[in-house]
């Protein structure tokens, strides 16, 4: 039985802890497969942010390994947490949808006034039978809907399909290098697996790999990660086999006994991490990446923007260009920081862009 801890984790405590858990103090000699699992899924809003999480992440790392995991269809594109798109090894696409189900099918529930008269057991029948005869993009599966219930909003029967069904996006799309429409089909068609059924033990393995991966944590932490509530319950279950700390609101934060928690004053290189980074997104207290002063500077309107961590945190944005980037810190530093920040940048370009490029220091206009 683990034992329960009254210790205090500071913010840069929980920064350093959450880092390790996330391959950012030292790029991990690791398989692009066995990152994407340990990472449980990469945010994947668009088609080239996994490659830069795991460039961020990962000793060695070419795009065309990830590429090629989802040509031979062991990654996956498809909503899981949160309703947004993420990249999965299939095993976590198989066990990870029917956990989070639940959250998909009330999603429904917020479209039924454009669903009136629409019966959505027929509607999933309907649309798992015609996007398993061929992929198809949403347009498509929108008209084919559109022909049964020719009265409802086209926008809800196209997400009730999307909440209803396992949906993954059939490559190229996702493919570095190369272009392709949004087609779907379900991910029993796609595998020839079919997801497993959600368990308890099923919910108890996806909260300690949430911990393993982004821990210490809350309960409310991890719920914002998921998208889905009501997991007190599985972490008093599980309070036996983990150990507690308090940050400094006095909030309980779990963890597994031996994940690592490194010295605060441990370095923390700079890493240039893209748009949609679950890193800034899997907490419901932010500060251990974000510090306070710059919230929300990290998005544009609805849109996240990519982000420059400096000492661990969120320290600027940055945006490509044709012939490099342009890198805008949120306060001032060193010398010698910025040489390392360029440095890092130049790595990125010359490892995913079209070779070496030029690294500005300035203001990003949006």
């Amino acid at each position: 039985m683990a034992s329960l801890t009254s210790s205090v984790l500071g913010t840069r405590a929980l920064n350093r802890a959450t880092l390790a858990r996330q391959l950012l103090l030292s790029r991990a000699d690791m398989p692009a497969g066995d990152a994407v699992a340990h990472l449980l899924g990469l945010q994947a809003q668009n088609v080239k942010p996994p490659y830069y999480q795991l460039h961020a992440r990962l000793a060695g790392f070419r795009p065309e390994e990830l590429g090629r995991l989802m040509e031979e269809r062991e990654v996956v594109r498809m909503v899981t947490m949160r309703s947004t798109i993420h990249t999965h090894t299939v095993q976590d696409a198989l066990t990870l949808r029917p956990l989070v189900q639940g959250a998909r099918d009330r999603e429904v529930q917020y479209f039924r006034k454009g669903l009136a008269g629409v019966d959505l057991e027929v509607l999933a029948a309907r649309a798992r039978g015609f996007v398993e005869e061929e992929p198809r993009t949403m347009g498509e599966i929108r008209e084919e809907l559109l022909r049964v219930w020719p009265g409802a909003d086209p926008q809800s029967l196209a997400v009730a399909a999307r909440c209803l069904l396992p949906l993954v996006q059939v490559t190229p799309r996702g493919v570095w290098g190369r272009g392709g429409q949004v087609r779907l089909t379900t991910l029993e068609t796609w595998t020839g697996r079919s997801p497993q059924e959600a368990t308890r033990e099923g919910t108890d393995a996806m909260v300690l790999r949430y911990l393993g991966a982004f821990g210490p944590a809350s309960v409310k932490d991890m719920q914002t990660w998921a998208g889905i509530t009501r997991l007190r319950e599985v972490f008093e279950r599980l309070r036996p086999r983990l150990v507690t700390f308090r940050d400094e609101n006095g909030t309980e934060l779990f963890d597994l006994p031996d994940a690592p928690r490194p010295d605060p004053g441990t370095p923390a290189p700079p890493r240039f991490l893209p748009e949609f980074d679950n890193l800034l997104l899997s907490h419901a207290d932010r500060t251990r990446v974000i510090p306070p002063e710059f919230k929300g500077r990290n998005a544009s309107g609805n849109q996240s923007r990519c982000v420059v961590m400096v000492d661990g945190f969120l320290g600027g944005v940055w945006a490509g260009s044709e012939d490099g980037l342009t890198v805008e810190l949120f306060r001032d530093t060193t010398r010698t920081v910025k040489e390392e920040i360029a440095a890092e940048a130049e790595a990125m370009l010359a490892a995913l862009g079209d070779g070496p490029g030029k690294v500005r220091f300035g203001s990003i206009r949006g």
